[in-house]
């Protein structure tokens, strides 16, 4: 009788083991690589649209600074208001002779507000925001400076080095007023960007420790055609 079950012991054992393994289920893979990812390629930055023909709705302005000529296409049908500001103080010879004060790599270059001996020059009113205008603060593009009160700007004008979309309006705040971009000279804008900065006039920091000025700034005569 013994012998019977060991018997019958061994048989089944040997069914068991000749049955295929059962795979088993491949695990899930985990959300995040153990590994170190490599990081995104850089992305391109966006480009401006090609700017139209100079004319009266784009009139365009010529600076000649300390550091050579760059010129800026203004956009009248955007922003009219900031346009005809910005030309009164170019028409009445306000931004000659005065520097850029603030100096940023990466961000902007910021100007059109002091002499070389940082005395602050008396302007106008200040305008209205036109931050909304569909206009961007990407690479290149031309904006005004202010405080923080949104419609604060008056002269101070500044030249975006990067795409800097955190300047541009949301629904739950004002962004700052684009109005224009660098159509001729955007290396002599890197140019200025690169020089030494540190402490000079009211500015703790980021001034430009040799002043650049802005000798003079005219309104081209293909604009007026």
């Amino acid at each position: 009788m013994n012998k019977l079950l060991v018997a019958l012991a061994m048989i089944l054992l040997l069914g068991a083991c000749s049955q295929a393994p059962v795979k088993p289920a491949p695990s899930a893979k985990p959300l995040i690589s153990a590994q170190t990812p490599k990081p995104p390629p850089a992305a391109k930055p966006a480009k401006p649209a090609p700017p139209p023909p100079p004319s009266a709705a784009y009139p365009e302005v010529a600076f000649e600074t300390s550091l050579g000529t760059f010129v800026v296409q203004l956009d009248r049908q955007r922003a009219p208001l900031t346009v005809k500001n910005f030309l009164h103080y170019v028409q009445t010879g306000f931004y000659d002779g005065t520097i850029f004060h603030r100096v940023l790599p990466g961000f902007v270059i910021q100007g059109g507000g002091f002499t070389p001996t940082y005395v602050e020059k008396p302007t106008a009113a200040p305008i209205p925001n036109e931050s909304g205008n569909g206009l961007f603060n990407l690479r290149g593009t031309v904006a005004m400076a202010r405080e923080n009160d949104p419609h604060s700007a008056t002269a101070q004008f500044y030249i975006n080095l990067v795409d800097n979309h955190a300047l541009d309006p949301r629904p739950d705040r004002w962004g700052y007023a684009v109005f224009g971009q660098v159509v001729q000279g955007m290396d002599v804008v890197d140019k200025i960007a690169a020089v030494p900065t540190g402490k000079a006039g009211p500015f703790d920091k980021d001034a430009p420790l040799t002043p650049v000025v802005i000798l003079k700034a005219r309104l081209l005569k293909t604009s007026l055609d």
